[in-house]
């Protein structure tokens, strides 16, 4: 074991996974850089480290030192301290001010800046605001610094001592210390399996109630999160026997006791005696969205002295539009049902039978209120209607605290004033949404639900819009006339046909579907850069960032969402001296680089899946600017270094990460390499996403390989079930 010390110049690479970092540090006395290898946080640009390890000869790259164990310590050279203080770690320092201070206060600037900041003052810059933020960050880096060794000494990387201390502040140790596991439920991107490791270091025995509970609590919602309400019985115990190595006979003990606290709660699926495991939260949304359906559908309905045939005509004859049969079919059932589903593909007329049921409502003084699950569909929504809209956490006047998380001010003890309630894109809506928004529907209201019921479900768990309509329990029109406008378009009829399990039309003359035949990723990767940077902007005049969407099915391969935002980054927004820069593990952010929200922040007010620009980078501040557009306009929203996680590059993403979206231009690779993804339902939101252009690049195989594999992967749900017994047996 060798130790050395240094300056780190440079971050090579940083794997955000598992932690892995290739660096660059200045040894004392050492014209060469030195090569570092490891797993360490996500270090900074002048932080002095302390490395134990030893020396290895990489056959590409030569010699580097290999680290088995570090510690960052205060810098004691000029251009170490300018170096760490101009990184970005302390907010309020950049490398304008970070010249100025290390220009006055020489090597005493550390101890200056801990024992007397208030001399701080003395640069020229500084004043008393920005002061208190520069105290205020120096002080937090000391504790976090506590953490990161306290983690390290618990052999766990600590890679997420910042997000730990930032909710936990000076309590951390003593929290993680009472309870580990509790890092697991508090802290986003934190598993069981990096709270376990802690646990078993401070002691914990490997069988205790208090593991095995929390590890159950974990799995389910591991389950959960990959759209399951609940999980069967047979699978829970053997994912908690796999991942906890214990007896099956110890979990079951544990379950048994969570079931007694009401906990999770347990569900019999069928006269076979199979039963479903719930987590507590997901168990009363289901059974409540399956109750407060029942009661708004079979309470009597309001009724309405219409004409409805003449209504029909009248409203025809003001907009100018011939209604299909399925359109004047949902007019009719709206009169004489509290909830109704009205669903159907692109082209179908669900926005002309969204604008018809609020010129009958409002025509007889009923007041309707327009929602959706994203800002995007919210402000589409309000765009074809006139009228406002709003999303569903904002109509629910949602709050959030770190105490008690999400709460909304609309329930059932303050409703919403409202005789008619419409939900657009209903297929994105979560089990758990859904019961808040029902929660705050008077008995009484109607409720109309639109969607496409053949699209992606919800990110969330849950598949509400299927199950309501599976249920066979609801009234529902399904649209299936293609309206002659939309025929024009092979991006709507090709939807349909996919749809239909038929190979799709492609490069039809002067239409708007496309497609490039190419084997090799790399070949595919070289087309798609060509496409967005050159050929489409200059095909149709879209902007190469603002109106093409590049949509892919799987995150990682040569064609996935990482290796294609690097590669349209580099294209479309490549370094210039004009735009500031700011490193986040392995991702370079950079002013003009499109950028997706990752995880929902409530008190931000963005969301999964939000798209925004960065167009501001202050690296004295240490701040991102994002622009994301809103229902009631652009909206600027800052970040800190710290929640740079929550954002990601989206010149390239997902297509489960497209859902509510409507964009100019679509590409996406279409490649066997993708085999596990080629699903029908996932190219047909694919496809439904573009307004103006589709272009697919791959192979005819993969294409045909997608069309034909209509399984939908199963999520585990009993909310048709709950919403037919309810029906039969009258609750």
């Amino acid at each position: 074991m060798h130790e050395i010390e240094g300056i780190v110049e440079r971050i090579t690479y940083f794997n955000e996974e598992n932690n892995y970092t290739v660096a660059k540090i200045q040894r004392k006395n050492k014209e060469h850089l030195t090569t570092i290898v490891g797993h360490f946080h996500a270090l900074n640009v002048g932080e002095t480290l302390k490395l134990k390890g030893r020396w290895v000869n990489h056959s590409e790259y030569g010699t580097q030192f290999k680290v088995e164990s570090y510690e960052i310590s205060v810098p004691a050279t000029l251009n170490g301290i300018e170096k760490y203080l101009s990184s970005g770690l302390i907010k309020g320092i950049g490398p304008v001010t970070a010249k100025k201070i290390v220009d006055m206060f020489g090597l005493d600037t550390l101890d200056v800046i801990q024992y007397n900041p208030e001399r701080l003052l003395e640069v020229e810059g500084i004043g008393e605001k920005k002061l208190k933020v520069i105290v205020k960050a120096y002080d937090e880096q000391k504790d976090i610094q506590d953490v990161m060794m306290f983690l390290q000494s618990n052999d766990v990387s600590p890679t997420f001592a910042v997000k730990i201390y930032k909710e936990y502040k000076e309590k951390t140790i003593e929290y993680i210390k009472e309870n580990p596991y509790r890092l697991a439920d508090d802290i986003f991107g934190i598993g069981f399996k990096t709270a376990d490791k802690i646990a078993q270091k401070l002691g914990i025995d490997p069988a205790s109630m208090y593991r095995i509970s929390s590890g159950i609590k974990y799995i389910i919602s591991q389950f959960s999160n990959d759209g399951h309400t609940y999980v069967p019985f047979e699978k829970l115990i053997n994912k908690c026997c796999e991942i906890l190595e214990v007896k099956q006979e110890v979990i079951e003990e544990a379950l048994r006791d969570l079931i007694k606290k009401e906990m999770v709660f347990v569900q019999q699926l069928d006269a076979d005696g199979k039963i479903g495991i719930y987590l507590a939260p997901f168990y009363y949304a289901e059974k409540g969205v399956s109750d407060r359906i029942y009661k708004l559908a079979s309470l009597p309905c309001r009724k309405l002295e219409i004409n409805i045939e003449k209504e029909i005509k009248e409203i025809e004859k003001e907009t100018n539009v011939k209604l299909g049969i399925g359109q004047k079919e949902a007019l009719k059932k709206i009169l004489d049902n509290n909830v109704l589903v009205i669903t159907g593909g692109p082209g179908t007329g669900k926005t002309t039978t969204i604008n018809s049921i609020i010129k009958l409502m409002e025509k007889h003084n009923m007041r309707v209120i327009l929602t959706a699950p994203t800002g995007r569909a919210a402000k589409r929504m309000a765009e074809t209607s006139g009228r406002e809209a709003k999303t569903i956490h904002r109509l629910l006047e949602y709050s959030f605290s770190r105490g008690e998380g999400m709460s909304f001010n609309k329930n059932e003890d303050n409703p919403l004033d409202a005789d008619v309630v419409v939900v657009d894109e209903v297929s994105m809506v979560d089990l758990i949404l859904m019961y808040n928004l029902l929660k705050a529907i008077r008995y009484g209201t109607r409720l109309v639900l639109v969607g496409d019921v053949d699209q992606l479900p919800s990110v969330g768990a849950g598949s509400v819009l299927n199950d309501i309509i599976e249920s066979g329990c609801i009234q529902t029109v399904h649209l299936n006339e293609i309206f002659r406008q939309a025929q024009e378009s092979m991006i709507v009829l090709n939807a349909h046909r996919i749809n239909k399990g038929e190979f799709p039309l492609l490069n039809i003359k002067e239409k708007d579907f496309f497609f490039v035949q190419r084997e090799d990723p790399l070949d595919i990767l070289e087309i798609i850069i060509q496409l967005c940077s050159v050929r489409l902007p200059r095909f149709n005049g879209c902007h190469p960032i603002d109106d093409i969407q590049v949509l892919t099915p799987m995150r990682r391969t040569v064609i996935g969402v990482n290796m294609l935002n690097e590669n349209l980054q580099k294209a479309l927004n490549p370094p210039s001296t004009h735009k500031s820069e700011k490193r986040y593990g392995s991702v370079v952010f950079r002013e003009g680089d499109k950028v997706m929200q990752i995880k929902n922040n409530y008190n931000k007010e963005v969301f999964n899946g939000d798209i925004g620009k960065i167009i501001k980078i202050d690296n004295e501040e240490s701040e991102i600017t994002v622009r994301f557009p809103d229902v009631d306009g652009d909206r600027d929203v800052i970040y800190e270094p710290y929640e740079l996680e929550e954002l990601t590059l989206s010149y390239a993403v997902s297509v489960h990460k497209s859902q509510g979206s409507e964009y100019p231009v679509v590409v996406m690779p279409i490649s066997t390499q993708h085999y596990l993804m080629l699903q029908r339902n996932l190219l047909y939101t694919a496809v439904t996403r573009a307004r103006e252009l589709v272009v697919l690049i791959g192979t005819k195989k993969a294409l045909a390989i997608a069309v034909k594999n209509n399984k939908i992967a199963e999520r585990y749900s009993y909310l048709s079930r709950r919403i037919a017994d309810n029906f039969q047996t009258g609750m």
